[in-house]
């Protein structure tokens, strides 16, 4: 990788001093950055990995259930907005998520934001619901994109404090013990 870095006179350097170290089956120089030779060490890859069974249809995007995937994007969307004005100790527990009667193209939802202390919790709502506002317009409209229908989003936000201690919590919010 980063290719980009050096002159192109000194990568066969490089790739000779690489191969003298190790008996690589092919070596690939590419940059991330700009994309170059990433074609073609996507080709060498898939030349050397074996062939297996399909564990999931073609057009399976996850094996998580959507109730999972929309909390992890309002989370995602919560710890963007707040950057470094709380610590990565928050969660999102989706309270209830059902379509709509009558109306199969619309998906209300009730998710809870949990923190651990009562100043989060106030930073987690802003002035006046403006922070809570964004993440959650921020977050409805992923969780349209991916489930590919119009969403109406609740939040919510509670503090439990110390609920990374806890176990019981841990598993309510869809995280594995590790």
């Amino acid at each position: 990788n980063k290719i980009d870095m050096v002159k192109k006179e000194e990568i066969l350097t490089f790739i000779d001093a690489y191969r003298k170290e190790y008996d690589f089956a092919e070596i690939v120089p590419v940059s991330a950055r700009s994309g170059d030779n990433t074609d073609e060490l996507i080709k060498v890859i898939l030349k050397y990995l074996p062939y297996g069974p399909m564990f999931y249809d073609e057009d399976t995007v996850t094996d998580q259930p959507q109730r999972q995937i929309a909390a992890e994007i309002i989370r995602e969307k919560a710890l963007h907005a707040l950057d470094e004005e709380i610590p990565h100790g928050i969660a999102v527990a989706i309270d209830r998520m059902k379509k709509r009667p009558g109306r199969s193209n619309i998906i209300d939802i009730d998710a809870t934001i949990i923190c651990e202390r009562d100043s989060h919790k106030g930073i987690i709502i802003g002035k006046q619901g403006a922070m809570l506002k964004k993440i959650s317009t921020e977050a409805r409209r992923d969780i349209e994109r991916f489930m590919g229908t119009k969403v109406y989003l609740e939040t919510w936000v509670k503090v439990k404090e110390n609920w990374r201690d806890n176990m019981n919590y841990i598993r309510s919010f869809g995280y594995d013990e590790q």
